[in-house]
């Protein structure tokens, strides 16, 4: 089962080269991520996901990542 909180820390500090893609089961974003981390567009996105995953409620985010539970 898939953490709120280790999704955002990893968004805010490897979300450049999409490793909270990766741990949020989300391989094809990953590796678009991977692709352009050198453009630096990766990273503000990442950013921007951090706060969108602190965020969400506890609901949402069990019922887009783990297939709500």
């Amino acid at each position: 089962m898939k953490n709120k909180v280790t999704a955002a820390v990893l968004a805010l500090f490897l979300g450049g080269i999409g490793i909270h893609k990766f741990y949020l089961g989300r391989s094809i974003q990953g590796i678009f991520y991977l692709l352009f981390c050198w453009t630096l567009i990766p990273s503000i996105l990442s950013f921007f996901q951090f706060f969108g995953l602190l965020l969400m409620s506890d609901h949402s985010f069990n019922v887009k990542y783990n297939n709500g539970f």
